[in-house]
């Protein structure tokens, strides 16, 4: 078996065993990045890694390595990084340089993980597609005419495609998740708040929650570990008496599944979910009784709400957070401008692409006097209201379930550039906003494939949805699951 092909857990056991060390699997990784033409990787610097890597053999000749020493990784272009750019995936940061790396970043490099270099994504984590790029879309490694999800879309992509054995991912609305179905690989988002957003740039900051993805529920555990903890500079970081604390999180993974609850909300099953799609998570679903779960009929009725409340909410914070980027201190530049504000105008003209630009539109105007109790605080209303929906069903001595499952998006993935529809892209959101609204860890794992709108075969994401702080949960449930079926072990065709 070819070392690209290999989980996390897998390499780690060949490092720790020094079968291989880390410049052999970085450089390794890096051929293939170069030959690669999926537009996955946004920056990668040979010279950089191979440092790291250096590294990190160095630690682990010294016995002082981690799980996690010398295995390779790259991040989305939404965390900032010493030494690659640091773009999110915008025009307006398109050369930008961070000083300091994020605490995600840190923690990786402290574990003596290998950077491999930065990945594509929409334009400031907004969009479904990774379409929305000022640096060009990524084409899905299952079927180069597909998108691969977003807004993560250029890390489900290294992973699907064995570019990189694990990466990181934000998750606002959806963008870990849907882009790991759309790709056939796992991912987590946690609970909000478990995961430091220092050093993320910023969309939506009640809403934004970075997490990994990697081929197995294990190796997603790993990384989780090294990611997880609470932080000081971030102010929407758990502290330990909240729950953020460092924990184990594949602690539980060899649980049996026996006398598990699984919710079935209906209002994941109804108009709009594709045939195909419905098969594939009905038969996973089916793979988890023979496992010893037991099916429990359940109803999240505000689920229809997450869209209308996720795009006032999202696009308010996303107009605040935005503003900082004007031409002054760093970033973009217009040329030619007559004075300061005629600056601004030009270079936020240049520097955003056009949903950047609606969304920020959309939530300046929803947050305006007169119009912010009509919309932006009803959003938030609704927002509660989705929330207990969940806390209805899983939490306190009524809880009628243990996770949540269904699907992860209402098809497979689509062709590139053909829903040009902005609203269209929203409402393939539906089945994950509310997790998000509500700041419940959520994952997806792969489950099956269906046909779409061609004949080539594309596949399908379980959404698996637990209550707050059960990563463990749900990655034991996961890797239950994995451990009887074959599908996260697939590849696309010449991997």
């Amino acid at each position: 078996m070819s070392m690209h092909t290999k989980t996390i857990k897998e390499l780690s056991t060949l490092l720790q065993n020094k079968e291989i060390s880390a410049t052999e699997l970085a450089t390794h990784f890096l051929d293939r990045i170069e030959k690669s033409e999926l537009n996955a990787f946004l920056h990668v610097d040979r010279a950089l890694t191979l440092a790291q890597a250096a590294e990190a053999d160095a630690r682990i000749a010294a016995g002082t390595a981690t799980p996690l020493t010398g295995v390779p990784i790259a991040h989305k272009d939404i965390f900032v990084t010493q030494g690659w750019r640091s773009t999110a995936g915008s025009k307006m940061l398109a050369n930008y340089v961070s000083p300091f790396d994020a605490t995600v970043v840190q923690k990786f490099n402290a574990a003596g993980m290998v950077t491999l270099g930065k990945l594509n994504c929409d334009e400031f984590a907004m969009g479904s597609a990774n379409e929305n790029s000022a640096f060009g879309p990524v084409k899905n490694p299952w079927d180069h005419a597909a998108v691969p999800g977003g807004s993560s879309g250029g890390s489900a992509a290294a992973v699907a495609a064995r570019l990189a054995p694990g990466v990181t991912g934000t998750d606002t609305g959806g963008s870990i998740r849907q882009p790991a179905a759309f790709c056939g690989i796992t991912g987590i988002k946690p609970t909000y708040g478990r995961v430091s957003r220092f050093g993320m740039i910023a969309f939506a900051s009640s809403l934004d929650q970075g997490g990994p993805m990697a081929q197995t529920a294990e190796d997603c555990a790993l990384l989780l570990n090294a990611m997880a903890g609470f932080d000081e500079r971030d102010s929407t970081s758990l502290t330990p008496e909240q729950g953020g604390v460092e924990e184990d999180f594949g602690r539980d993974l060899n649980q049996p599944l026996a006398g598990l609850r699984i919710g079935v909300p209906k209002e994941y099953f109804g108009e709009g979910l594709a045939a195909d799609v419905e098969a594939a998570v009905r038969a996973a679903l089916a793979k988890y009784v023979e496992l010893g779960a037991t099916l429990v009929d359940i109803s999240l009725p505000n689920t229809a709400l997450s869209i209308p409340a996720y795009y006032m909410i999202a696009p308010a914070e996303a107009s605040s957070n935005l503003s900082r980027f004007d031409g002054v201190r760093f970033g973009h530049r217009a040329d030619g401008y007559k004075d300061l504000q005629d600056m601004y105008k030009k270079t936020r003209a240049e520097g955003f692409g056009p949903e950047v630009q609606r969304r920020i539109m959309v939530g300046t105007y929803v947050l305006c006097h007169g119009y912010y109790d009509a919309y932006y605080l009803k959003a938030q209303r609704i927002r509660r209201l989705i929330a207990q929906d969940f806390e209805a069903v899983l939490s306190g001595p009524n809880a009628v379930c243990d996770v949540i499952m269904g699907p992860v998006a209402p098809t497979v993935a689509w062709d590139l550039g053909s829903k040009s529809d902005p609203v269209a892209n929203y409402l393939a959101d539906i089945y994950t906003l509310s997790t998000s609204l509500a700041g419940l860890p959520g994952m997806s794992i792969p489950c099956g494939f269906g046909q779409g709108d061609k004949n080539g075969k594309r596949p399908v994401g379980l959404q698996i949805i637990g209550n707050y702080f059960a990563e463990a949960k749900l990655l034991n449930v996961a890797h239950q699951f994995q451990q009887a079926t074959e599908w996260h072990k697939q590849a696309p065709s010449g991997i």
